[in-house]
């Protein structure tokens, strides 16, 4: 008997993945601009923003294949 892919695990596993390519892009352009303007006031905050959300996006990778394999394969 084979088993079957779980659709519901499949698409969370899909949306996790399609907000981690928001970040992906986004990350990089808030680090970008933050090291374009490093005399600015906010150069910390806009830093580590960018930071936090390259973070979020390697998380969010992991965690939307983790759940892919699990759709897959339980």
């Amino acid at each position: 008997m084979t088993k079957r892919t779980n659709k519901e695990v499949l698409g969370k596993g899909i949306r996790f993945l399609a907000a981690a390519l928001l970040f992906i892009f986004t990350g990089p352009s808030i680090l970008y601009s933050a090291f374009h303007n490093k005399e600015h006031p906010l150069y910390i905050a806009v830093l580590i923003l960018g930071i936090v959300v390259c973070g979020v996006a390697i998380f969010l990778v992991f965690k939307g294949i983790s759940t892919l394999m699990k759709a897959l394969f339980d």
